[in-house]
């Protein structure tokens, strides 16, 4: 008969940010030097509303292991993600549920910092102007890549004329 011995867990917990401006893109914001009107954060204890998905977990393995063809959350092919569906997370799913919307990332994303992974992604004017129910980190710009992890929080409803810049922050202990 085996038996397990747990010498430690590998735990995790995500924090997404939702910086709101009055303006129609990243370049106007930089150049303007524009503020948000509004900073939401998801709670950041380890809770229920955010999961790594299977299917992120397997391509982690793959990339840890140098097995498969596994595609990385890099600059190149990472891209952050919204919908609108409310359906708590679970570790089986496939990425967004309802009318998801995904962009790349911002220019010197994703970064590192001792255990943590930062993604960030501006959504512009005429960009995922919905509710914000669920965030998710995909490896494509297509619900069909590779999704890292999936979110249940509501961010708000995002209306035309705005830029929301929406930052994910995955902590492993």
């Amino acid at each position: 008969m085996s038996e397990k011995l747990q010498m430690g867990k590998l735990e995790h917990w995500i924090v997404y940010k939702v910086e709101k401006f009055i303006a129609k893109d990243g370049d106007e914001i930089r150049e303007k030097g524009i503020k948000p009107y509004e900073t939401i954060e998801s709670p950041p204890e380890k809770s229920a509303i955010n999961v790594l998905l299977n299917e992120g977990i397997s391509e982690l393995i793959k990339l840890i292991s140098g097995t498969g063809s596994p595609t990385a959350w890099a600059n190149a092919n990472a891209y952050i993600g919204v919908g609108t569906d409310a359906t708590a997370p679970s570790a089986a799913q496939t990425g967004l549920i309802a009318n998801p919307v995904y962009v790349a990332m911002n220019g010197g994303y994703p970064q590192e910092s001792s255990q943590d992974c930062i993604w960030q992604g501006d959504f512009g004017d005429g960009i995922a102007e919905q509710a914000w129910n669920e965030q998710s980190i995909s490896n494509t710009n297509l619900d069909s890549g590779d999704n890292l992890c999936r979110q249940n929080t509501a961010l708000g409803t995002k209306p035309a004329g705005q830029t929301w810049r929406l930052t994910a922050t995955i902590t492993f202990s």
